[in-house]
Order: C-alpha cells, then structure tokens, then sequence
C-alpha cells in the first residue's frame, strides 16, 4: 500500500495542481488531483491480471477546466437538480444560479461549484483527504461551510469515499462523485453490455427537464426495472414516457430500506473482463445515468469520449428533495453536520 504525489498543472490563475496516487497490493490504482477533488484514473485488473483504467476523464489538466460531463468530479454543494433554482429555509428564500434548460439550477454553479475549485490535501497511509472552504452566500448558497472528502484504497479492492461538512447555518448539503465507469476499460465503446442490478423497488419520475414531478413509482413491470440483473442497454430504447423525457435512464432509485446505514444497492458486472463492481452507501438514493448526453470529446488516451461510453451510479439525497418534504431531507445545520461514505468494491 502506497501514496505518491506529482505536480499534474496549473490552474489558470498559476496556482499548483496535484495527483495523488494510491495502489494496493492487489494492483488497483486510484489517481486523485486536487482540482475539484476528482478521481482522474482508476485502474482495476481483468480476470487474466491485466489492470486498465475504468473511469472516463482527460489526460491532461487544461480539459478539466470545461469538463460539462463532470468527469470523476466531487460535486457539491447541492449535486443534481433544483427545480427553479429555489428552496426555502427557515422561511427564508434561497436563489441558486439557473443554469440547466434556461430554468433550473443543476449541481450548484458549473463554474464556482466544487468540481471546479482547487482543494488542500493531505495524505495517509493509503488514502487522499481534500478539504474547501466554502463562504455564505457564494453561489447563493447559505453558510460558511468547510467540507473534506477522503478518498481510501483498501487491500479489500474498495474505493471509499467518505464526505464530512460543517456550515455555521441551516442549509442544503447533498454532495456526491461524478464518476463515469467503463469496467470494460476507457478503450471500449459502450457500457450497454454491462449487467446492472439496483437494489430499488421505485424510483423519482421526472418531467422532460429532468426535475422530479414528486411521484415515485414503482419499478415492477416497465423498463425502470433493475432489481435482477439485465443488461444497460436491454430496454433502454423503450417506449416508456420516463426513459424518452431524458434520453435514456437518469433517474433517482430510491434504495429499498435506506435507514442511514451503509447497505449493498448496486452491482454490476462486464462479462468479457470478468470485472464486478458493488456499491454501498448509507445514502438514501442513487442517480444512475448512462451517459445519455456525453460530449463527443477527445479522452484518456486518445480515445474519444461520446454517449453511452460510461455510466454513473451517483449516491445522494433524492434530487429537488428540498422541496418536498415528504422526502428524506438534505438540511443540515450548527448542530447537524454531514456525513456520509460511499464504496465502491471491485473484484474479477
């Protein structure tokens, strides 16, 4: 088990770009830069041994400074939707930058939110912790909020992501990882033939901005139906209202007996690396997207970037949650900090 640290760039401002990197004795490798917390690379090993990188990204920092997919970003305050950009806190109303469809507020700012600011790090014996700094009011957002996210390798093949938040005022916290995976590896061309099975017996319908009518359905008998294995791309073309709103699946699943402990809701598997990937939150919901709406780009490696190469199982509160308060709630406060963990555990 190790963690190194090399110079990866400048930001515009020439300000120091850092890669951490940690591997464990079964040879995976996580590459972290300290430019929105994002995860950059992870390598994990096929059933014959050979290790390849199964998140989608960018070789070089300059492409990161764009990045309208998110790419391995740490994304927060507030990951996902708002419908209007508004939510209300102790009566009081809070406007969020509209930046999606001319209308809503998506993932904070797509410019002053976390996956675009430079973060401190420090290393461990086989982890990465980012910390920021986050002032009240900026991107309309409540609170003075520092925030830390720790990323650990273990020798149990997990990728661990934990999040802890404190703000000195009641506001909305609902952060998450942006990560596309490929278990494939960057080089194929679709996850469509990726097995997945989501632990969730509903999901949040949304209208055709992608922003939850309040309704959740359930999945029995449509095409929203993942609780056995079946294939990405099997029913993604349907004919299903839900699926052609947003080209495709993505959607919040509402985990099936979420209680705030960490639990199994996903798995999914590539039959041609033998590669598995299972997912554990203490979270209530997961966004799965299937890379509907990639932009066609130039990647890792010299391998283009395009819809449906990767997919993102992306734990979190339900989107819009804030303003329906039948849901569970993403407040926090003085006296509620936040904390969460998500793992991503890989065998082949």
């Amino acid at each position: 088990m190790a963690v190194t640290k090399e110079f990866f760039g400048t930001t515009a401002d020439g300000k120091a770009v850092d890669c951490y990197t940690i591997t464990n004795k079964n040879g995976m490798r996580a590459d972290i830069i300290t430019y929105g917390a994002i995860l950059k690379n992870l390598f994990v090993p096929d059933k014959k041994g050979k290790a390849a990188d199964v998140v989608l990204g960018y070789d070089k920092l300059w492409m990161y400074f764009k990045n309208g997919s998110f790419f391995g970003a740490t994304v927060g305050p507030i990951a996902n939707r708002t419908k209007l950009g508004q939510y209300r806190v102790n009566g009081k109303k809070v406007q969020l930058p509209v930046n999606d469809n001319k209308t809503n507020n998506l993932h904070s700012d797509k410019e002053l939110g976390f996956h675009k600011r430079l973060w401190e790090a420090e290393s461990g014996k086989n982890s990465v912790t980012l910390r920021l700094k986050k002032k009240h009011g900026e991107m309309g957002h409540p609170g003075n909020m520092d925030v830390e996210v720790k990323y650990t390798l273990t020798d149990k093949n997990e990728l661990k992501i934990s999040y802890h938040a404190t703000t000195d005022r009641d506001t909305v916290i609902n952060l998450t990882n942006h990560s596309y995976f490929n278990l494939a590896g960057i080089a194929s061309e679709s996850i469509e033939d990726h097995s997945l099975t989501l632990y969730a017996s509903r999901y949040t319908a949304v209208d055709r901005q992608a922003i939850p009518t309040g309704e959740l359905p359930e999945v029995a008998g449509t095409p929203m139906d993942f609780r056995k294995p079946k294939k990405i791309g099997k029913e993604i073309g349907a004919d299903f209202k839900q699926l052609q709103n947003v080209k495709g699946y993505d959607h919040n699943w509402v985990i099936d007996g979420a209680n705030g402990k960490k639990r199994l809701i996903a798995e999914v598997s590539e039959a041609k690396s033998g590669r598995k990937m299972q997912v554990y939150t203490d979270l209530p919901g997961v966004q799965f997207y299937a890379g509907n709406c990639i932009g066609k780009n130039m990647g890792k490696e010299n391998h283009p970037n395009h819809p449906r190469k990767g997919f993102c199982l992306e734990t979190q509160y339900y989107p819009d949650a804030i303003n329906h308060a039948e849901w569970p709630q993403p407040l926090f406060g003085p006296d509620k900090p936040y904390d969460s963990e998500t793992v991503y555990q890989f065998s082949w």
